[in-house]
C-alpha cells in the first residue's frame, strides 16, 4: 500500500493518509516491527493465560494469593465461590484463544485486549484485598500493560 499523499508527514510509510485521518486501520503489516512486538505480546498474553489456567491451575507458585496452593485455594483467599472461578476461567481462556486467533483476524485483537486488561486489573486488586506483597501482584500488572499496548496499537 502507497501513501495516497507524499506531502502528508502524519502518513508513514504503509499508511495513506486517510487511514491517519479516520484512525480505522490497525497497525498494518508494512509497520513490521511493531507488527511483530504486537504478535509476540499476543502470544506472550495468550500463551500465559491458557498455561495458567489449563497447565498449572493445580500447581504452587510464588504469584499466588495469600498461602494459596492452587487457583481454587487463591479464589478461597479472596473470598470468591468456586463457580465464580469457573465463571472468571470460562472469560480469561476465551478471551485468551481469541487474543491469540487476533494473530490472523485483527479486529478481534482490541476488544480480547480490553477484555483481559479489565480481567487483570480486577486480579490486581484483588491482590491488593488482600494484603499481598507487590510481587504476588506483577503478573496481573504486567498482563494489564500488554493487553492495554496491544488494545492501544
Amino acid at each position: 500500500m502507497q501513501p495516497t499523499d507524499a506531502a502528508d508527514p502524519l502518513a508513514g510509510p504503509g499508511s495513506t493518509a486517510q487511514d491517519f485521518k479516520t484512525g480505522t486501520d490497525r497497525i498494518t503489516s508494512s509497520d513490521t516491527t511493531v507488527g511483530y512486538i504486537l504478535i509476540a505480546l499476543q502470544l506472550v498474553v495468550g500463551l500465559g493465560i491458557l498455561n495458567v489456567w489449563m497447565l498449572r491451575s493445580g500447581q504452587t507458585t510464588p504469584y499466588r494469593g495469600g498461602e494459596a496452593m492452587n487457583l481454587r485455594e487463591e479464589f478461597a483467599t479472596y473470598g470468591l465461590p468456586f463457580w465464580f472461578m469457573c465463571v472468571i476461567g470460562v472469560l480469561k481462556v476465551g478471551l485468551a484463544l481469541t487474543l491469540l486467533a487476533a494473530i490472523w483476524i485483527h479486529r478481534f485483537a482490541q476488544p480480547a485486549a480490553i477484555g483481559l486488561g479489565l480481567l487483570m486489573l480486577g486480579a490486581f486488586f484483588m491482590h491488593l484485598r488482600a494484603k499481598d506483597p507487590i510481587k504476588k501482584a506483577l503478573p496481573s500488572i504486567a498482563v494489564l500493560a500488554m493487553c492495554a499496548a496491544i488494545a492501544l496499537f
